[in-house]
């Protein structure tokens, strides 16, 4: 069975994440070292590494280990950043974030996504997490600010205050915008007012709980 784990977790690096540009070996490396089936709900063990959003209750899904890929390697995690994940799911991202940062905040709106991603965070023994229950959908300001903040859902748009919890030199990624038309967007806090904003790829994601909605029209 381990064998053909293993290789199943190969193919996935080499036939789904790299053809995406995943190239950055850090992230193919720690890829293939944090176990991805450990986090994966009992039931869909056997899908672990297939190139889809395996759903884990509650209506929520995990990312495709596609787009985590390209999020750690747009992110560019360093062992002294702090980071913020708002929607913690499954807790894999959150597993990656943390053997890669120095401390990790990842807030989950709902408690049991979060007590079941604590247990499989405490099998990984990693200790540089703090889970919290709540709504992130408007930021997470009181254990900021952070080097990183990274949304696991989409939004259609980006509340402005959320960026101002980031340090200078900081990074945001969340994916913007509404089906079909949402974009990977990256944002960098280059000075006290001024962000960078660049759009890395288009994809659709599933929506943020509670995230903020522009304002529609009515006629």
């Amino acid at each position: 069975m381990h064998k053909d784990v293993e290789q199943a977790r190969f193919n996935m690096i080499e036939q789904q994440i790299r053809p995406w540009e995943v190239l950055d070996g850090s992230v193919l490396d720690l890829l293939g070292k944090v176990p991805r089936e450990a986090f994966v709900p009992e039931q869909y063990r056997g899908l672990a590494f297939a190139d889809l959003e395996i759903p884990i209750g509650f209506g929520q899904t995990m990312l495709s280990p596609k787009m985590e890929g390209r999020i750690l390697q747009a992110l560019e995690i360093k062992p002294t950043d702090k980071v913020l994940e708002i929607g913690t799911g499954s807790g894999y991202l959150t597993a990656l974030l943390a053997t890669l940062a120095r401390e990790v905040h990842s807030i989950e709106i709902n408690a049991e996504l979060s007590q079941s991603a604590q247990l499989r965070l405490a099998q990984q023994q990693l200790t540089n997490v703090t889970l919290h229950v709540g709504d992130g959908a408007m930021g997470w300001p009181s254990n900021g600010p952070y080097d990183v903040i990274v949304f696991t859902g989409s939004l259609p748009l980006l509340p402005e205050q959320i960026q101002q919890s980031l340090h200078v030199n900081g990074r945001l990624f969340a994916v913007i915008g509404e089906a079909p038309a949402m974009e990977a967007t990256m944002i960098q806090r280059i000075g006290a007012d001024t962000f960078r904003r660049d759009i890395l790829f288009e994809t659709c994601l599933p929506e943020l709980d509670n995230a903020a909605q522009p304002e529609r029209f009515t006629f």
